[in-house]
């Protein structure tokens, strides 16, 4: 019923939102005489193009978004020297400060990536988009981005930090924006792009892509197969991505944009091993019937009207119809139990099926104006947002006693759990740029949020017979604030400043804990944030790029279960607010043309140096935890401890030299030890779930030739000491256990783009 009303309320708004876009243009129009013009970039596609660099700033305004006072990357694909093809991202974020990879899973179609502190599971502490639309399974109750868009139809991707929240929503991380490629890029009505792909462990992708543009239209469409038997035994993966987008240009003013995506992917998963396995042999598996499988469908429409040369709109709608299914030896029993043939029955034990189902959709719209206030220009962009997802979760189905893939389950057997979740989201939305003087701006904004969750269904079994969770609903609203600032030292250099309310909904498991065996707090409340920014950055004639600023992250209302006792003596989890953490740090990028800054001829080519580094102290202000001792109640406090899975210090650093179309890049990536666990665990443990993550440094070297007939050549190895290492440890899919990173690889490219 919440939900339903949601629809109401949002179809209002945006009636309302359409019919003053409209109305202003007549007004606007009338003063034609008196044209703004500042340095706005019109179109999304736009920036970064012609450019021979692969990291930019954000621009201030983009088509119907500010950015600035916002600490942003532009990371341009195009110009990345990295392997774009396996989606290596400690390559292609390499110049973006503080970004912390996990690494394990080396065939690129899981990306794992945050910052400050906080978990990279699956990118779930970013907002993260394609083409400006949620892309994850359900950004408010499982943010988990199972799909990621393949590199080489990535045309751009944009990094906002804590700042962008008031446009973006939830998310204590910052936004990542994967922009594909449209047609735009091309001068002919059909143009032809392709690359071929293979190398180590049996790599294989090809990726193959048509588009074009006309007077009318312009359309890009492609096709990417990416398979592989992966650096481990039991581990392979195959993907297909078939992907479409036309837009068409109704008159001088009016776009409309139609895209479809569609991705499937299926892997075998090698499960997880302990720091002794580790050490005997990294590469070993001691899981051979564990498969993955995704499919991801979504699709959206864009609709962009400029109004008049002073006012924009822009309104996007999006949906996902998405599966996750996964099969294997029941991951609870831990790496230790083995998963062998049982002599008595001639067979394996039956395995163990999961599956989710998302459906989900959403309408975003954006308006932006710019206006005269005094003698200056000033920008207003303001939005509205309605979103609804439902995910469907069944767990624990008995599967076959095979070796292959497959969901058929064991007749006359039920699934364990059975939770239908429904989450929704209203939201309205405001930043102004006021250029107070030509060098100072202010950008102040509030964002109004309106989040519903709904679970229900049975998440255990007894005697075969279903017990059903507690209806759980969830209904509250809030406002964000945020301000930032920007001082333009020189014309190319600037300090910028913000300080940006955020949070983090309560997640879909929070409120379907097992009702045998845990208690959830009906005074939960969602995580809150507080992002600070203060930097310096800008550009020394081209030559040398830098942004470094200091920063603080407050995170409060952090979730958790601690145990409890009730007055008959039993024991059980109470899922609750546990606790916050505080992270501050440095991040800092340089990156220096040694030959344009000497001034040396063309004739010996150029070099260039780049550093990325970040420090971070995330610590625990405090983080209740109660366990069971002797039969009783014991409470401690892990203040001062530091925060799981949160380096001190990450610093990536290269060289390049090009000369003409050739060019070859090495990279060194350093990333500090972390904690897997908030007890700040230093031995492992036996089952290799818990104990500390040493640090570890990993090279890379890439080279490429661009031939003007279009042809062009791209080689690398990863990990060229073939460093054993491991980024995470898992408590159950994919591991249980660590997961190992992959060793030394290599691959070689070959494309080829008509001209």
């Amino acid at each position: 019923m919440i939900l339903n009303n949601m629809r109401a309320i949002y179809c209002t708004t945006l009636f309302s939102f359409l019919f003053c876009s409209l109305f202003g243009q007549q007004e606007t129009e009338k003063s034609e005489q008196d044209t703004l013009t500042t340095r706005i970039l019109p179109e999304l596609t736009v920036v970064g193009q012609g450019s021979k660099s692969d990291i930019h700033q954000l621009p201030q305004i983009v088509g119907t978004q500010i950015y600035a006072t916002k600490k942003s990357s532009l990371v341009v694909m195009d110009n990345v020297h990295g392997n774009i093809a396996s989606n290596t991202m400690r390559q292609v974020l390499a110049k973006v400060p503080g970004i912390f990879v996990w690494e394990s899973d080396g065939s690129g179609m899981q990306i794992n990536v945050a910052s400050r502190g906080l978990s990279p599971n699956r990118s779930w502490e970013f907002n993260v988009r394609q083409n400006g639309f949620d892309i994850a399974a359900d950004p408010y109750g499982y943010p988990e981005a199972y799909y990621n868009p393949q590199l080489q139809s990535v045309q751009r991707i944009e990094v906002v930090r804590g700042h962008g929240s008031l446009q973006y929503g939830p998310q204590l991380g910052g936004m990542i924006n994967y922009i594909l490629k449209n047609g735009s890029e091309f001068n002919k009505p059909i143009q032809v792009e392709t690359n071929q792909t293979i190398g180590s462990n049996n790599l294989f992708n090809s990726f193959n892509a048509v588009g074009g543009k006309t007077k009318k239209i312009n359309y890009y469409v492609f096709y990417d197969l990416r398979q592989g038997d992966g650096w481990r035994q039991n581990n392979r993966f195959n993907s297909n991505t078939f992907s479409g987008s036309l837009t068409y240009k109704v008159n001088s003013k009016i776009n409309i944009t139609a895209e479809l995506t569609r991705w499937t992917s299926l892997s075998k998963q090698p499960g997880g091993l302990t720091d002794a396995q580790f050490a005997a042999d990294a590469r070993q598996s001691l899981r051979s019937r564990n498969w993955f499988e995704l499919e991801w469908l979504t699709s959206g429409l864009n609709f962009d009207y400029a109004v008049s040369q002073n006012q924009k709109l822009n309104v996007k709608v999006f949906s996902i119809v998405a599966d996750r299914n996964s099969l294997g030896f029941n991951p609870n029993s831990g790496i230790l139990a083995p998963d062998t043939i049982n002599s008595s029955t001639g067979t394996y034990a039956n395995r163990v099926i999961d599956i989710d189902r998302y459906r989900n959709y959403g309408i975003e719209g954006r308006y932006m104006l710019h206006y005269k206030l005094g003698q200056q220009l000033s920008s207003l962009s303001a939005g509205v947002r309605f979103y609804q997802g439902s995910t469907n979760r069944f767990r624990g189905g008995t599967g076959s006693t095979g070796t292959d893939f497959t969901l058929q389950r064991q007749p006359n057997t039920a699934w364990t759990a059975d939770i239908n979740y429904r989450s929704g989201n209203f939201a309205l939305f405001a930043e102004n740029l006021f250029q107070v003087t030509p060098k100072l701006l202010f950008v102040p904004g509030v964002r109004y949020e309106y989040v519903a969750a709904e679970a229900a269904g049975y998440n255990a079994l007894v005697n075969n017979s279903p017990v059903f969770i507690q209806n759980q609903t969830r209904e509250r609203n809030f406002l964000l604030y945020g301000l930032g600032a920007e001082f333009a030292i020189t014309r190319t250099t600037a300090f910028y400043a913000n300080a940006t309310q955020s949070y983090r909904p309560v997640q879909f498991g929070d409120l379907t804990a097992a009702p045998t065996t845990d208690v959830i707090d009906q005074n939960l409340t969602d995580a809150r944030g507080l992002n600070v920014d203060v930097g310096y950055r800008g550009n020394y004639n081209e030559h040398v790029k830098f942004d470094i600023s200091a920063f603080y992250l407050d995170y409060q209302n952090r979730i958790g279960t601690i145990q409890q006792q009730r007055s008959d003596g039993s024991f059980y989890n109470f899922r609750t607010n546990v606790g916050s953490s505080t992270t501050k740090g440095v991040e800092a990028f340089a990156e220096v043309s040694v030959s344009r800054f000497l001034s040396l001829p063309q004739r010996v080519g150029n070099f260039s140096l780049f550093a990325s580094y970040a420090y971070n102290d995330a610590r625990y202000n405090s983080f209740r935890v109660v366990t069971i001792v002797n039969n009783a109640l014991v409470e401690t406090n892990y203040r001062d401890k530091q925060v799981e899975y949160a380096p001190q210090n990450v610093l990536r650093a290269g060289v390049t030299y090009a000369y003409k179309n050739f060019w070859i890049t090495g990279q060194g990536s350093y990333t500090d030890q972390v904690f897997a666990d908030a007890n700040n665990t230093i031995a492992s443990s036996a089952n290799g779930q818990n104990g500390k993550i040493p640090g570890y440094t990993v090279y890379d070297l890439t080279t490429g030739y661009n031939h003007k007939s279009g042809i062009r050549v791209r080689m690398g190895i990863n990990n060229i000491t073939n460093e054993f290492y491991f980024t995470r440890r898992s408590g159950g899919y994919p591991g249980p256990g660590l997961l190992p990173a992959d060793g030394r690889t290599a691959f070689v490219s070959i494309g080829y783009t008509m001209n």
